[in-house]
């Protein structure tokens, strides 16, 4: 059973009943799921691959976020699962055009070595990719292609030697950049802008992807930062994470190191009042445990609901989002 509700300005849903009653925080009107439709070659379609943490959750992986526009398959970070999602979604792995990395921390990168290793097998439907990887992030980039293409080493000489895979496919063209303009391909424009994911991280960034005419921002990981509201300002749609724990552990000093890595749910809100997307999306939630158990996802909404009173849905992994002419269509993609 499905159900399509109006989100507002423009913003349709087709997920499942389940789902809408969960993830969609927002009154909806009935509608056919039909009226969905296919998204055209003009579309900008966003599918949120991975929506989880560093928790080893089956039905939420790590960060990843999968663009299709202009002809191309482009990701945003490559956390836990990434390569699974992509395979679900029929995409082989040897057919993601590039790779944009946020920062470094291991539910970002983790599942990298996944689709570079995998990608070069000469199996079309499973890799098949014949030229480099191409990866796109800030400094420190290039450190982790070479150190990805040491770690499987051994795999690419048996492959190159045992089945043919040519050696330009085994190799990463890395691309590193302090902020701005990074990429530029068949009307497709992607753009850097420097996040604060906390003192000692760094960098950390989060990208602007446009297509004709539409945008979607991501913030990565981030505390509450005034370089994400001028990203996002007038976008399609914005992407932001938070952190929030229960009050019983709010003076665990461990909690508070974790919390002062990312942005509260009042301070989300803030920045989507400010920057007025079209659709506010939640990923990467960072739900803390406490001495009853873990934060409920209710409660955060809530607390954004303080600030923010615009269209907001909390996604899911496979949730997929599409713009185009029409609209903002949002999907709910089967597990």
């Amino acid at each position: 059973m499905t159900q399509t509700g109006v989100l507002g300005s423009g913003v349709r849903a087709v997920m499942t009943a389940a789902t809408l009653a969960l993830a969609i925080v927002t009154h909806a009107a009935p509608a056919s799921a039909q009226d969905a439709g296919a998204p055209d070659e003009r579309a900008l379609v966003v599918t949120l691959l991975g929506t989880g943490t560093p928790l080893n959750e089956p039905d939420r992986f790590s960060f990843s976020n999968l663009i299709q526009a202009g002809g191309l398959n482009l990701l945003i970070d490559a956390g836990r699962g990434t390569s699974i999602r992509l395979g679900q979604l029929g995409i082989p792995l040897g057919k993601v055009d590039g790779v944009f990395m946020t920062h470094f921390h291991s539910d970002h990168t983790i599942g990298l070595g996944d689709l570079f290793a995998t990608g070069y097998i000469r199996v079309p439907t499973l890799g098949g990719r014949t030229e480099p990887l191409e990866l796109y992030g800030p400094a420190g980039t290039a450190r982790l292609a070479e150190g990805l293409r040491l770690a499987f080493k051994s795999d690419i000489d048996t492959r190159m030697l045992d089945e043919g895979v040519p050696e330009a496919a085994t190799t990463i063209n890395a691309h590193e950049f302090d902020e701005g303009l990074v990429f530029d391909r068949n009307g497709v424009q992607v753009t850097m802008f420097r996040v604060l994911h906390g003192e000692r991280i760094d960098p950390s960034v989060g990208y602007r992807v446009e297509y004709n005419g539409h945008s979607v921002v991501f913030s990565s990981d981030t505390k509450y930062d005034e370089r994400v509201i001028e990203a996002g300002r007038g976008a399609d749609v914005l992407v932001h994470e938070t952190g929030a724990a229960p009050q019983d552990v709010m003076d665990n000093p461990i909690i508070q190191n974790i919390l002062d890595h990312h942005t509260s749910p009042e301070d989300v809100g803030r920045v989507f009042s400010e920057a007025k997307p079209g659709l506010a999306v939640y990923s990467h939630v960072v739900r803390l445990f406490g001495k009853d158990g873990r934060i409920p996802m209710r409660e955060i909404v809530d607390r954004t609901r303080t600030t923010y009173s615009g269209p907001l849905v909390v996604a899911e992994d496979l949730t997929q989002i599409i713009i185009d002419e029409k609209g903002t269509t949002l999907l709910r993609g089967g597990l």
